[in-house]
């Protein structure tokens, strides 16, 4: 019995993360501006992760420049900056790669404080870079007030967000009409390397 309780809760995860996503997939395909897609997408991260924050750096000039949070402090947003392997946030740029710490994360190495950041004083702290094209673009932050220890599952879903953060992204930086003339199947038949016919 207890094997079925175990199946029937991974399948409400799996539902969870799959909701998850979908509502991030349509904001690939709406016509809403950037900065709002953001703001909705770490608000959504924090109610299906059950998380107590989400920040949201983007890079910038070599910079990693916070751009969305769910709870945004005054002279935070666009404010708060860091530099490539400057802190934990830097580090998961730098490297490319996830971090996850379960408790103490303030005690990390790595850790750098920001007093305007209410979330500096959480315990738990998961990372995933922002990848456009294989190019990190950002890094995305979920912390817990509380020791949280992340799953698998968890891990994969904000490495899946993140990627689908730079997917946004590349999009927002189209010109709408070009896009609405470009030949997709010019695109999928053009051997990679060539430029498309004109």
């Amino acid at each position: 019995m207890s094997r079925i309780k175990e199946l029937e809760s991974q399948l409400a995860s799996t539902e969870l993360q799959l909701r998850l996503l979908q509502k991030i997939s349509r904001y690939m395909v709406r016509d809403v501006g950037l900065a709002k897609a953001l703001e909705s997408v770490v608000s959504l991260v924090v109610e299906f992760m059950h998380s107590d924050s989400c920040l949201l750096y983007l890079l910038h000039d070599k910079e990693l420049v916070l751009c969305a949070s769910n709870n945004p402090q005054p002279d935070t947003i666009g404010h708060v900056r860091l530099k490539l392997g400057e802190g934990l946030t830097g580090w998961v740029a730098r490297e490319r790669r996830l971090l996850s710490i379960s408790r103490e994360a303030y005690a990390d190495p790595r850790f750098k404080l920001f007093r305007d950041l209410p979330e500096d004083t959480y315990e738990a702290f998961l990372s995933a870079p922002v990848l456009v094209r294989g190019r990190v673009a950002g890094v995305i932050n979920v912390q817990h007030r509380d020791p949280h220890p992340h799953s698998g599952g968890e891990m994969e879903l904000l490495t899946t967000v993140g990627e689908q953060i730079g997917c946004l992204a590349a999009l927002a930086s189209l010109d709408p009409a070009k896009l609405a003339e470009t030949d997709l199947l010019e695109l999928v038949m053009t051997p990679a390397g060539s430029a498309p016919r004109r």
